[in-house]
């Protein structure tokens, strides 16, 4: 290639050379261990000797003889559905309390993003851990008031109790509820109130049309994140008492990590890919029904 050649493809390809090293890093830590893993969920891999090829062997056996991976499954789709419903109203209530212009609501608004920041590191996990234990200070913030102590981590409250960690960390999901709040037209609500239109008519027909692709959004990453949740389980609990949060998460990093059935564990995170997949297009087919955009906004 002569020297002219050589500038002018720099010239025409500047863009592409700026994402190089971007793009260099994405094939090589996100695509080739996302493909790499799909090989392996085919065979027997223990990380210490070279892979042996099972073909459905991984899948069969999950599907067949693993008595865990139901359960897991059952255990992780009540997380899901304790976590998604209860982190989407709670954030929308607060963003619509946050909504007004006062010098004090940017304090408020640090206050209550402070948790998804922090929320999900080992310490506030083990702070956590300490605050639901039977002596601590939830169990002493209830009984102050003459209600009786609660076993947080118990069978049948241990889920709940790792699902307020999640919940408790809604504040990006109320930012961009917020954002939204603050987008739409005032002259709406004007409208509204000159006709003496009731506020719960207003929420409804006015408000959570106009949000609605926020909601789409912040939806779609709670369901994702839930159904990916492992730190509170392995930090709180440790998948028990009972494997009673014994989630998804969790059992893959205890066959990969603890027994050492790589492969296995490949098949398993396959399995809740296609799971999340498929709520995810059923999500997408279904958001036209229910979501409002201001170009019209189709996929």
């Amino acid at each position: 290639m002569t020297q002219s050649k050589f500038k002018l493809f720099l010239r025409n390809n500047k863009g592409f050379l700026f994402i190089l090293p971007w793009l260099i890093g994405f094939l090589v830590f996100k695509m080739y261990p996302f493909f790499n893993s799909l090989y392996y969920s085919f065979t027997k891999y223990n990380l210490m000797k070279a892979p042996v090829w099972l073909g459905l062997g991984n899948y069969i056996r999950i599907f067949a003889k693993d008595k865990d991976f139901v359960p897991s499954l059952l255990v992780t789709l009540r997380y899901v559905i304790l976590v998604v419903p209860i982190k989407l109203l709670l954030a929308l209530l607060v963003a619509m309390l946050l909504n007004r212009t006062s010098w004090v609501m940017n304090f408020f608004r640090t206050i209550y993003y402070l948790p998804s920041i922090v929320g999900g590191s080992v310490a506030v996990a083990m702070i956590w851990r300490v605050l639901f234990s039977e002596t601590g200070v939830v169990n002493a913030f209830i009984g102050a008031f003459g209600l009786r102590a609660q076993t947080w981590l118990s069978p049948s409250l241990a889920l709940f109790t790792i699902s307020l960690l999640n919940i408790w960390t809604f504040g990006s999901t109320m930012v961009l509820f917020l954002a939204a709040l603050k987008g739409i037209p005032k002259d709406l609500y004007e409208a509204a109130a000159v006709d003496g239109v009731p506020r719960l008519t207003v929420f409804f027909r006015i408000t959570l049309p106009m949000i609605s692709s926020i909601i789409f959004f912040n939806l779609l990453m709670a369901l994702v994140n839930a159904f990916q949740e492992f730190n509170s389980a392995l930090l709180i609990t440790g998948g028990g008492p009972l494997k009673s949060t014994y989630l998804y998460g969790y059992m893959l990093y205890d066959n990969a990590f603890v027994s050492y059935k790589m492969g296995y564990a490949c098949a398993q995170s396959w399995i809740l890919f296609a799971i999340i997949l498929v709520l995810t297009i059923v999500i997408f087919k279904t958001s036209d029904k229910w979501t409002y955009y201001d170009d019209g906004g189709d996929f």
